[in-house]
């Protein structure tokens, strides 16, 4: 009897706990099925888990492989740059476009402080006179005198290579922008930063528009005392003479009546040639020619005064040119500058 009752409950508490059991398996009898997978659903699983993995093996192989590539890149550098002077032209020039274009980045957000100004100029200049140094170049300054101290005025000037940017902010006067082809506008940051820094760009492939900006530069000049800076051979030259001497910055300076100051860079030809490919540490004289005043002139007299300027500066550019001993006389050499037609 005293068996029968403690024996009830133990079978109650099991039946009990059975019941419990079977509904939990009963609950998670569904999950189970909605997880379950179709053989083919397997494979594409199993298929994708084995390229994971290849991928996986794979990627130390690549790092490996791109770490001795830039390991040998570094090692190969110094050799070319001791042993190639082509590959010593090509790294340096990338330096220095590279270099001018990381300055601008700098520059832009201090410029933007005033918006586009031509006071910014002083900025840009500021921050380009140390790249002569980098490059062991020497500017020399002769006839700074010969600015106008208190008017607008035209400054002509030879073109020989992007390296005219150095003689350029050497002696750029205040309040001086150069005008420039309107691809430089959309040369990244340094076209921004040229923008700022009032910076005149004109689309030469228009002739129109050409001559209604320079229309407009001619009043610029007279009502905000502003100064250009014109290329007149319209490219760069870099054979070591002067191209013929186009007309626009001539007719600008009669149209305004301001003085034309001619301004005459040396031949980089000792320390710098793109066809030789060869660049390096020189001498560069940068002379100021005295001012040739407009008053009076017309139009037509024009062409007589391009001519005139250029007679005056490549007479100059002769005397002060040298090719490394001091006597000009690459000048002479067949295939040098020679005669040129006026």
């Amino acid at each position: 009897m005293g068996q029968g009752r403690n024996t009830a409950p133990r079978d109650t508490r099991a039946m009990c706990a059975e019941r419990e059991s079977e509904e939990k398996k009963m609950q998670l009898e569904p999950e189970k099925a909605g997880d379950r997978q179709s053989p083919a659903e397997l494979s594409r699983g199993g298929a994708a888990r084995r390229k994971l993995v290849a991928r996986m093996e794979l990627w130390p192989g690549v790092w490996t492989v791109l770490l001795l590539l830039l390991l040998l890149l570094l090692l190969l550098l110094p050799a070319l740059w001791f042993c190639s002077p082509s590959a010593k032209y090509f790294f340096k020039m990338a330096f220095y476009n590279g270099w001018i274009l990381f300055l601008a980045v700098l520059a832009i957000p201090v410029c933007a402080v005033r918006g586009r100004n031509v006071e910014n100029m002083k900025i840009l200049r500021l921050m380009l006179l140390h790249i002569k140094y980098l490059y062991g170049i020497r500017v020399e300054v002769r006839g700074a005198h010969h600015f106008p101290p208190s008017q607008p005025y035209v400054v002509v000037s030879n073109h020989q290579s992007s390296l005219d940017l150095l003689g350029m902010m050497e002696v750029l006067p205040g309040r001086c922008v150069p005008i420039a082809k309107r691809e430089l506008l959309w040369a990244g940051s340094a076209g921004l930063a040229c923008w700022l820094a009032g910076v005149i760009f004109i689309d030469r492939k228009r002739t129109g528009d050409a001559i209604s900006v320079m229309s407009e530069v001619a009043q610029t000049l007279l009502t905000q005392d502003v100064r250009v800076w014109v290329f007149p051979e319209g490219t760069r030259n870099h054979n070591g003479s002067m191209l013929p001497f186009k007309r626009g910055a001539f007719h600008l300076a009669v149209q305004a009546q301001v003085p034309i100051v001619p301004i005459v860079m040396s031949s980089y030809q000792d320390f710098y040639c793109k066809k030789e490919r060869r660049f390096t540490s020189g001498r560069c004289q940068v002379r100021v020619l005295p001012p040739v005043p407009t008053e009076g002139l017309t139009p037509d007299d024009v062409p007589a005064l391009a001519d005139r300027v250029r007679h005056s500066m490549l007479t100059v550019f002769r005397e002060i040119s040298t090719d490394g001993r001091g006597s000009g006389d690459y000048l002479k050499k067949s295939g040098g500058v020679g005669e040129a037609r006026l």
